[in-house]
């Protein structure tokens, strides 16, 4: 089994990014912006309406207070405040899940603050601080990472997932967005990649080596070019090859 998760809502204001209502369509997870990197009070209220009304289970997408990088700027928050942050935002999401008659399942970092974690103790500490003031969510990141430890030894479910559009360095971290290699935007390549890692649990580094990967969540960006026709095609083929795709927080609380 694997699930689909992609990062929606991150639009503001007059501005959009990406097309929500097409990859809810294809999606069993939604990473939904809080505010904080993208996303305003009407924005997540229509994304939670139209997930719960797919079945979609709704994630909360936090981040650093970055409206004017997209959350993609490091910034070394203190602790304590960045675990409030994280507080803020699930709960304001958790508003407008609750008016569309459902709740926030998961919780998921965006951007430099999810990379931040693969090694920052100190602020992967303080986004499960954040999570478990909230509750006994699942914790969705990058296997390996300081993040995960944190929320296992917390006592939540920690989740790994792997990226279909992402490049990999040999050492099982994404490549830095800018660099050479960093995404996949070729729909052949994307798909490879979503159905090794579903047959094989095996992702292929930019250098040709091999990882192996126990990724429970596959996320495709909404952002990238051909966003919607790489996860149409993920999803066709994962379907074709029999996997059969579940909200991994359906899963856990099995």
């Amino acid at each position: 089994m694997i699930d689909l998760n992609s990062d929606l809502g991150e639009g503001f204001g007059v501005w959009r990014l990406g097309d929500d209502d097409a990859l809810l369509d294809v999606v069993t997870s939604a990473n939904v912006a809080c505010g904080f990197h993208a996303g305003d009070a009407s924005t997540m209220r229509a994304v939670c309406a139209a997930a719960a009304e797919r079945g979609v289970a709704i994630g909360a997408q936090v981040s650093y207070r970055d409206l004017a990088g997209f959350g993609r700027r490091f910034i070394d928050v203190d602790p304590v405040q960045l675990a409030d942050e994280v507080l803020y935002q699930i709960g304001a999401l958790q508003a407008f899940a609750r008016a569309a008659g459902t709740d926030v399942v998961y919780v998921k970092p965006h951007g430099a603050l999810y990379n931040a974690a693969v090694h920052h103790e100190r602020q992967a500490g303080a986004v499960v601080d954040g999570v478990r003031a909230f509750g006994a969510l699942p914790v969705l990141g990058l296997p390996g990472s300081a993040l995960l430890r944190a929320a296992e030894r917390a006592g939540l479910p920690a989740v790994p997932e792997a990226f279909a559009d992402r490049g990999y360095t040999p050492e099982g971290t994404l490549v830095p967005r800018g660099a050479e290699g960093a995404l996949l935007t070729d729909t052949a390549a994307v798909v490879e990649r979503a159905t090794r890692l579903a047959r094989d649990g095996e992702i292929v580094a930019v250098d040709g080596t091999v990882l192996r990967s126990r990724a429970r969540s596959l996320c495709l960006h909404g952002d990238t070019p051909g966003a919607v026709g790489h996860a149409r095609a993920v999803r066709a083929a994962l379907d074709g090859a029999g996997v059969p795709i579940v909200a991994f927080a359906g899963r856990l609380a099995e």
